[in-house]
């Protein structure tokens, strides 16, 4: 299947430019050069690290990513005009994505001018920019909404002025299939085509393929889809729909692809959906009791992608619909035996939380499996005594007393916001004996009036082990503050301690 394409596809990632973009979304020149090194050492070819004209730190940001040594072409936007040509010059890019408007939309309410004025100004920039020794990849704005005669000959003439290749954008995500298998084959054959789509109406992955499959040699995507209002085509999805449903080698390190996707939503702000395809939380969760078996079987029974190919995991877990194998298997990873009528039991209580409209975590399995196996818990921390301050002239300050393995720790922290400062606080009181850290914080409700039950889930790690647990006060700080303890317990009980019928 892999001959629908031409060969040695690129990707260029403009994670920090367009995705940057997205609302709400400012990237220092710290950030964005570490996710510029995991863009390269995962294969990306091609990194557009900013607009150049957008800020002293944006260029500072591109100064850095230029200077590093990656092993990708560092690129970076500019518009028609000389000044944006000599910044990206100058700061040490390979080349310049230069986009100019060809639809008469654009070109008349956005530019106001006229195509002929338009055109002339693509053509000088091309020439500016390769004498100043840039590649020069040459972008039609809202391209699917022009002439495309028009575009065809801005294309060929900046081609003949010197432009290396080309660019086709879908700027407010109107393209279909059927228009590219009409619009891409004659541009593509003018010179190397890169395709560059928005996902306003849910195309832009759909539209990215079939640009590749009649022409198109490099994709422009971000990764997470991040992007102005609904994003762009996500990288994560493009790889592994050509890994997976076209058995075409992409060169991307696909195990790198979660703990970069992690990296730029930690950056960013943006979390994921839980429901995004190859990255969400759910990806590689069961929960089901027929699909949660049969993966146990054999997981391809319901999964099209093996999770360690992405960098992920496989989850169970457990809820209403869980049945007697998934939670065996969960009690299993867990050190606990249970007989037949003791794991009834439990599949019972656990049946019973989901339907009380519960998250069940690995904490809420473990209380439930102790209390069936009459098993006592005892504690490894113990709160004394917990307060936290925050205000609107305050650093956000939490401090805590704790009982840790029989010894009393009094610790304080500051942070973001009074939540984040009791999350260090507790970490910071267990580093002696643990390092855990907080792998994901989630509000999982908020019911009722001003007295509202806030119901908290957090993900905490310990050597490579995961494990969730929850907490539900009607006070955010001490919901979380129940949570991290609650899982910071579980997480620190013996690992080979027999967990099975008698009780200890």
């Amino acid at each position: 299947m892999s001959a629908l394409f031409v060969n040695n596809l690129r990707f260029l990632d403009t994670t920090l430019r367009d995705g940057e973009q997205t609302p709400g979304v400012s990237l220092n020149p710290d950030q964005k050069l570490e996710i510029a090194t995991r863009l390269a050492a995962a294969g990306v070819d091609i990194i557009e690290a900013g607009s150049a004209a957008a800020s002293d730190g944006e260029r500072e940001a591109i100064r850095l990513i230029a200077g590093a040594g990656l092993p990708a072409e560092i690129c970076t936007y500019v518009r028609a005009l000389h000044g944006d040509i000599d910044y990206a010059a100058d700061l040490g890019a390979d080349s310049v994505h230069l986009v100019v408007p060809v639809s008469d939309l654009h070109i008349a309410k956005k530019m106001q001018k006229t195509r002929e004025q338009v055109a002339a100004m693509a053509y000088d920039a091309v020439e500016y920019a390769k004498s100043r020794g840039l590649i020069v990849e040459l972008s039609g704005e809202d391209a699917s909404r022009a002439d495309q005669q028009f575009l065809q000959e801005i294309f060929s003439e900046g081609v003949r002025r010197g432009a290396d290749r080309l660019c086709f954008c879908d700027t407010v995500g109107l393209l279909t299939p059927e228009k590219v298998a009409e619009f891409i084959p004659p541009l593509a054959r003018i010179a190397p085509l890169s395709i560059h789509c928005h996902d306003d109406i849910g195309f832009a992955l759909t539209n990215t393929m079939a640009a590749l499959k009649n022409g198109a040699s490099c994709a422009h995507v971000t990764v997470n889809g991040l992007g102005e209002r609904a994003g762009n085509t996500p990288l994560e999805e493009v790889v592994m729909a050509l890994e997976i449903l076209y058995g075409y080698k992409t060169g991307i390190k696909t195990e790198e692809i979660y703990s970069l996707s992690s990296l730029v939503a930690r950056h960013t702000g943006v979390p994921l959906p839980i429901n995004k395809a190859v990255v969400g939380e759910m990806a590689f969760t069961h929960e089901s009791g027929i699909h949660a078996h049969g993966v146990m079987r054999e997981p391809s029974t319901y999964e099209s992608i093996k999770p360690e190919m992405v960098g992920r995991k496989r989850r169970i877990v457990l809820g209403k619909h869980s049945g007697s194998a998934s939670v065996e298997a969960a009690l299993s990873e867990m050190n606990y035996k249970a007989d037949d009528n003791q794991l009834k039991e439990i599949v019972k209580r656990i049946k019973k939380l989901g339907d009380e409209g519960k998250r069940v975590t690995d904490a809420d399995l473990m209380a439930v499996a102790d209390a069936v196996l009459a098993i006592e818990c005892k504690p490894f921390i113990k709160m004394r005594q917990f307060t936290a301050t925050s205000g609107s002239h305050m650093i956000p300050t939490a401090s805590v007393t704790l009982v840790v393995n029989g010894v009393e720790m009094t610790g304080a922290a500051t942070g973001d916001g009074p939540v984040d400062a009791a999350m260090q606080v507790l970490r910071k009181c267990v580093s002696d004996v643990a390092d855990i850290r907080l792998e994901e914080y989630h509000v999982d409700a908020i019911r009722g009036g001003t007295d509202a039950l806030v119901d908290v889930t957090v993900r905490l790690s310990k050597d490579g082990k995961i494990i969730t647990s929850r907490g539900a006060r009607t006070d955010i700080i001490m919901a979380s503050v129940e949570a991290m303890i609650a899982g910071m317990n579980r997480l620190l009980r013996e690992e080979n301690e027999d967990r099975g019928k008698n009780p200890r």
